[in-house]
């Protein structure tokens, strides 16, 4: 992997300077931003993957569930183009999976797509007063009015090398558009000591307050939405089946209750095949277990729902694990007083 970097550093300075002259043209103006007369609020990371945008998003909506709220996302992964409103039944392939994934989640919530997010946001802002971006911190053609910038704590070692050598999408000094620094996935038993440490490494600026989170699983659904209440201790076979960018906190939280994991492990935004769903079935029905289960996350199962592959699922015990967020160090309540003070202004 080391040897591999080194070949790509020389590609890696020139997308550094490329995205480098690109932001500074923005900043002076050169490269125009549209602004718009509404609450813009913008979730996002410098990492390529997964750092737990969609938690946060989700989060922002139920805070604001009273400021009639809309999601706009690119809606990575679809078959589709353009603007598009999700429908009372979204596909995945329509839509993306994670919009999918919001809809079901909040019905009553307007859920749209769009690569061009200002073109997005011209179809939306004359019906929602408040708009809120997954994924779009990039998006500098946009001039968010609240930026949300989250840091994997598992990742906060790697090399701050951008692609293709590394993994950020633009250099660290990016982190200084954001109003918020948060810290996602972090142990529930964070320390003080290690808090200072992780604010020596990402440095704030004076204005960007820095918070901490972790995730909150909640109790498993069935495919249908509906909580099932399943015991899993040692003795509990588990066949966990992922397609997200980082599977591993997700592995370490199954792995308290049994070390019987069986994971059928995919790339992030994976077009789950009838295959791959055979090749689960038969691990499933060969294991002589008396107590197992099949486990999937709440993205992959949007996936899961396409029509092709809707006889196949039905017949395995499929079950969703939902998760959420928590804030550590007492920090939930400054977080939200920051946000909400910023969407009062309108």
């Amino acid at each position: 992997m080391k040897l591999l970097r080194l070949l790509l550093f020389p590609f890696s300075l020139i997308y550094g300077l490329v995205v480098t002259i690109r932001n500074w043209c923005y900043d002076a103006g050169i490269f125009k931003s549209a602004g718009f007369n509404r609450p813009i609020i913008v979730v996002g990371n410098l990492d390529v993957g997964g750092a737990g945008k969609s938690p946060m998003t989700e989060y922002l909506v139920r805070l604001f569930k009273n400021n009639k709220p809309t999601i706009l996302s690119r809606g990575y992964g679809r078959k589709t183009k353009g603007f598009l409103l999700a429908g009372d039944k979204p596909l995945a392939s329509v839509i993306g999976d994670e919009p999918a994934q919001f809809k079901h989640k909040f019905p009553k919530v307007t859920v749209a797509v769009c690569e061009k997010r200002v073109e997005g946001i011209q179809q939306l802002k004359d019906k929602y007063s408040l708009v809120i971006l997954d994924d779009a911190y990039q998006h500098r053609a946009l001039k968010s009015g609240f930026s949300i910038l989250l840091f994997d704590y598992n990742r906060l070692n790697q090399p701050r090398l951008v692609l293709p050598a590394g993994n950020l999408r633009e250099p660290f000094s990016g982190r200084e558009r954001a109003d918020v620094i948060v810290i996602s996935k972090c142990p529930a038993t964070l320390d003080d000591a290690e808090i200072a440490l992780i604010k020596k490494h990402i440095k704030p600026l004076p204005h960007q307050a820095l918070f901490f989170t972790t995730i909150n699983y909640m109790a498993l659904r069935n495919m249908e939405g509906t909580t099932v209440y399943q015991n899993i201790d040692e003795q509990t076979t588990v066949f966990l089946l992922t397609g997200i960018a980082n599977p591993a906190p997700l592995l370490s939280h199954l792995k308290k209750f049994t070390s019987l994991v069986n994971h059928h492990n995919y790339p992030d935004h994976h077009e789950f095949s009838l295959k791959n769903i055979s090749k689960l079935a038969d691990d499933f029905f060969a294991c002589t277990s008396q107590k197992k289960l099949i486990i999937t996350t709440e993205k992959d199962a949007q996936r899961l729902g396409e029509q092709e592959l809707q006889s196949a699922v039905k017949k395995l015990p499929v079950l969703v694990l939902p998760i959420g967020i928590s804030f550590l160090n007492n920090g939930q309540q400054q977080f939200d007083n920051l946000v909400t003070e910023y969407v009062k202004q309108y």
